[in-house]
């Protein structure tokens, strides 16, 4: 079975071709990071014009390298929300009159399964069950993932996501567009415990998270000195992400805990801050745990994620409900709405 994913829920457009029996056969990715920059954040309107220039050259790319013929994809996996409206239906419209071209099946994705399945493409995937750990620019999850289509939600943020939070007190210090990765970079430059941030919901005693105080104690911070030096926003930076990690490592070896289960994946962008990595990798082994990375180019948004996430729900005979034709996208779409979904919260 050759299934063709196409990711452009934001600022990625992404198309990849996963064969059920020969796995990942060719992605390719287009990043819209310099088209934005000068604007400071991504531009809707900018996103959705450039997503429409990239998916036929991408799909040729994929198509040559796989050394397949379109004909041959049995079916396509779109990412159909949540995202941008515009975005999602420049891949959604492509899916839809490709599909019906070829006479082929489509498969409307949610883009965060993709994310949560996306482990899977790496050298070392793992098994089910596990605790996932989702943490985006948009979202901050823990689920408990028991199978393809069966998650059930353990905790979640209340405000601004983990990469949300990043973007917000990257923009605070004044750094280039992506902040979360400038800040992270930043991060490396600075001393830590020259000031002490709070770790929000850290003792709640659930599984939430909250990120908007953090956010606001930065804000803090940066009010109270006049003229910020290179090295005082280098120690903010490092007081910010320890926090962050802080609690990100609590709360995904309590989920751990309270499940039973021995095993974490981390998916998402924020998955593959280096600080996180080696503090999970020390926490995990440290009590004979596992923990499960997707490789650092399917971290961020690509259509890897989504051809495998395709594959493996027509596989499972869990395949959601195709749209006939119909340019439909769901801008806001909880994870929780997927079928045999379940949300403990």
């Amino acid at each position: 079975m050759l299934v063709l994913g196409i990711e452009s829920s934001c600022d990625e457009t992404g198309l990849a071709l996963y064969d059920s029996e020969r796995g990942l056969l060719a992605h390719a990715l287009h990043s819209q990071i310099a088209l934005h920059a000068e604007y400071g954040g991504v531009v809707p309107e900018l996103a959705s014009r450039d997503h429409i220039r990239r998916v036929v050259p991408l799909l040729r790319q994929v198509v040559a390298t796989a050394g397949v013929a379109p004909a041959d994809i049995d079916a396509i996996a779109y990412t159909q929300g949540p995202g941008l409206a515009g975005a999602l239906l420049v891949g959604c419209a492509f899916a839809e009159a490709l599909a019906f071209a070829l006479n082929k099946l489509t498969l409307p994705l949610h883009h965060l399964e993709g994310h949560l399945l996306s482990p899977l493409l790496s050298a070392d995937p793992p098994e089910f069950p596990f605790v996932a750990l989702l943490v985006s620019g948009g979202h901050s999850q823990l689920m408990r993932i028991t199978g393809v289509g069966e998650y059930e939600t353990l905790g979640e943020t209340l405000d601004d996501a983990a990469g949300e939070a990043f973007d917000k007190s990257a923009k605070l210090l004044g750094l280039p567009y992506p902040g979360g990765a400038a800040l992270s970079t930043l991060a490396e430059l600075g001393t830590s415990g020259v000031f002490e941030l709070p770790r929000p919901l850290l003792h709640s005693g659930n599984l939430n998270f909250s990120f908007s105080g953090l956010k606001t104690a930065v804000l803090n911070l940066v009010r109270q000195r006049d003229n910020p030096d290179d090295q005082f926003k280098a120690d903010v930076a490092r007081a910010f992400q320890d926090a962050i990690v802080d609690v990100l490592v609590r709360k995904s070896l309590k989920a751990l805990k309270e499940t039973g289960l021995k095993r974490l994946v981390v998916a998402g962008g924020v998955g593959a801050n280096k600080q996180l990595r080696q503090r999970l990798n020390s926490e995990i082994q440290q009590r004979g745990w596992r923990v499960h990375y997707p490789e650092l180019e399917f971290c961020t948004d690509n259509g890897a994620m989504i051809a495998l996430a395709g594959t493996l729900r027509l596989q499972a005979g869990k395949s959601v409900a195709t749209a006939n034709g119909a340019f439909s996208v769901k801008p806001r779409w909880p994870l929780a709405e997927l079928f045999n979904a379940k949300n403990s919260t």
